[in-house]
């Protein structure tokens, strides 16, 4: 019985140990894989910028030469060492919630206990435009610079359906009434979100596209944040990032991130939800976008599309749509 018994624990060893070596096995091979991608984006990054020596060689004086409101989506932390470029639409919330937790003593809170309308209050955080010059080619140079991008296209998509289709009476008065007398036949829109969303009354996503393409948009005002191309925000060829996370990897990215900056026993990054706006939903959005209209737009969005590796939408911008996401 006894020899039984030491036989039956030698096998569960063996198997216990089998399966830490496969598990270990595929862990080293993700981490690997993770690494990978992500020296793969930067990569991509370093070859678009040079490409453009002229471009390049400007963002030697990005300190003398931008002003302050270009480095306005800069989050800096101190304690950290850490410089975080917002993108709207682009997990921007969530990563303004560890960014708001790591101001505050340890332990750190849980992000996702951080009210998504506190981190988007003016003046919550410390900004990189605000310090000096000194202090900021101190921090460019010393700190760990990151973002987070996303497929341009549907970030747009993201960006029109929380603007425009939900009751932002901010959105509504300062873009879509304007949006509906010039391009919806709207002339006298009604004076609030809510009046103009129970009489059916809304921008389309045509009419939003149709806004981005006219000219006079960015002579009146730039392109406010929600939609503006991701590289005006954060200069990739200007500031040289450490960390480029993609919102269709945004769990494995925020993971390495936290590791890469001896936080992942300290903080969790919230879990993101399915994402909505799919590649194939994403078609279906464009159905009612002329195709000459569908190929200004990604002229207009295209150094986002090759700066960060997004492949070029030809199912968008070769022809007629597939027949097979249409039906």
């Amino acid at each position: 019985m006894a020899k039984c018994r030491r036989v039956l624990m030698l096998l569960v060893f063996v198997g216990s140990l089998f399966l830490f070596i496969v598990y270990f096995s595929q862990w080293d091979k993700k981490a690997k894989r993770i690494h990978q991608r992500q020296e793969a984006r930067k990569q991509l990054l370093r070859e678009m910028c040079d490409a453009d020596r002229e471009s390049f060689s400007q963002g030697k004086r990005i300190l003398q030469d931008m002003k302050n409101k270009d480095l306005s989506h800069l989050i800096v932390n101190d304690k950290h060492g850490i410089i975080y470029c917002y993108i709207p639409k682009v997990a921007c919330t969530n990563w303004k919630r560890v960014m708001y937790v790591l101001n505050q003593s340890e332990p750190y809170d849980d992000p996702m206990s951080i009210s998504g309308d506190l981190v988007h209050i003016p003046n919550t955080f410390k900004l990189l435009s605000k310090s000096p010059i000194p202090e900021m080619k101190a921090k460019l140079k010393h700190y760990t610079k990151f973002l987070f991008v996303r497929d341009p296209f549907v970030r747009l998509i993201s960006a029109y359906r929380d603007k425009f289709q939900k009751h932002k009476q901010y959105f509504y008065e300062n873009f879509g009434k304007y949006i509906l007398r010039l391009y919806a036949n709207q002339p006298t829109p009604p004076p609030s979100v809510e009046q103009a969303y129970a009489s059916g009354i809304r921008p389309s996503f045509y009419n939003f596209i149709q806004y981005l393409l006219d000219p006079m948009t960015e002579r009146e005002t730039p392109f406010e944040p929600h939609w503006r191309q991701m590289h005006r925000l954060c200069h990739p060829c200007l500031i040289e990032y450490d960390y480029v996370g993609h919102q269709e990897t945004l769990q494995e990215d925020a993971e390495q991130l936290l590791k890469i900056l001896n936080l992942e026993g300290d903080i969790r990054f919230p879990p993101s939800y399915e994402n909505m706006t799919a590649h194939d939903s994403a078609l279906d959005w464009f159905r009612t976008v002329p195709l000459e209209d569908r190929r200004k737009l990604y002229k207009l969005y295209e150094e986002d599309f090759r700066l960060f590796g997004y492949r070029r939408p030809d199912e968008l911008l070769d022809g007629e749509m597939m027949s097979g996401f249409w039906g």
